[in-house]
């Protein structure tokens, strides 16, 4: 093999990585337009995320069953098992319910500002829960992360109104479920893979969210739904549920995590886009401010050597594979 061809190689699976990690992450995004059109036909948050759990449940029953086999993995403990069932209910449950309760009242951009502040909160509880060392440089990312968000909520108090305060805190809530659930996973992801632990924390939350739906509401009325609500959940079960963590993963393998992990701003500025483009949502100066300024917050948390977790969304799809030399980053 020539030099060229040997050079030609890392280069192509480069491009192919970069691909991977930014359609991954706006279709992740994407979640949250699919639910705001859902909610046009008369449903709520519990109605859309029993859906979702319920139509992506056999794709990721299927890749814990192919994760399970792998011979390299480490076998299970009843610690690991309790684990993951806490994992499970505030990674894909509560933050997910909290999520799509808090789509109802705020619109997409504002809701993707707000989970994108996952590595503060992640960080945080490393400062309070675990006694972490926090670099100045990590502190500047949290103050220039948290004005940026600061911005866009009071912009969009002031054109959508006082519901916009219900919805933050909603989704406020989801972020730091989902933190939790970083904080708790570290070790565990080492053990058993991301994966794997990815797959089985789903299909406990989805047995949490047909407890819950159970508990409130009759069964049937999921087979009341009219068809374009069913159409809907199953494009967001696959191409916002489960392709998303396919195409990290993949990404990870040519990239490396922290590349890909950066690679997941493109989420929250999709969405900027398509919340006008897709749902009318307005676009003011002010909020295309604040939404670069928590973009630079995430990127300083997210550049290489700045000592923290990745961003939101790579979390979500978290890396089954190491980086040469170092655990993956979380």
């Amino acid at each position: 093999m020539s030099a060229t061809t040997a050079t030609a190689h890392p280069q192509a699976a480069r491009r192919v990585g970069l691909a991977m990690a930014a359609t991954g992450a706006i279709l992740f995004s994407a979640k949250a337009i699919l639910a705001k059109f859902q909610y046009r036909y008369g449903v709520d948050s519990l109605d859309v995320l029993a859906l979702r759990m319920l139509l992506s449940l056999p794709l990721f029953v299927a890749l814990g069953i192919r994760e399970s086999r792998r011979p390299e993995r480490a076998p299970m403990t009843r610690r690991d098992f309790g684990l993951i069932v806490i994992l499970g209910v505030l990674g894909y449950y509560l933050s997910s319910l909290l999520d799509f309760w808090g789509l109802e009242y705020v619109p997409v951009s504002l809701e993707r500002l707000i989970l994108f502040l996952n590595p503060t909160f992640v960080l945080l509880i490393g400062v309070f829960a675990f006694k972490r060392r926090v670099a100045r440089r990590e502190w500047v990312a949290l103050a220039v992360s948290y004005a940026g968000v600061s911005l866009v909520f009071v912009e969009n108090l002031r054109v959508q109104g006082e519901h916009i305060l219900l919805g933050s805190a909603l989704v406020l809530g989801a972020a730091l479920s989902y933190a939790l659930y970083l904080s708790m996973s570290g070790q565990l992801i080492k053990r058993i893979g991301s994966l794997r632990l990815v797959a089985y924390a789903m299909t406990i939350s989805t047995a949490a969210t047909l407890t819950h739906y159970l508990i409130v509401r009759d069964p049937s009325h999921l087979l009341e739904l009219p068809m374009p609500v069913y159409g809907l959940a199953a494009i967001n079960a696959f191409f916002c549920t489960f392709l998303p963590v396919t195409f990290t993963m993949g990404a990870v393998a040519r990239l490396g995590a922290g590349t890909a992990a950066q690679m997941s701003v493109l989420g929250p500025v999709s969405l900027v886009f398509l919340g006008a483009w897709l749902l009318g949502e307005p676009i003011t100066a002010v909020q295309l401010v604040g939404t670069a300024v928590v973009l630079g917050g995430v990127l300083l948390l997210t550049r290489p050597g700045a000592n923290s977790v990745p961003v939101a969304e790579t979390a979500h799809n978290a890396p089954d594979e190491e980086e040469p030399g170092k655990t993956a980053a979380r």
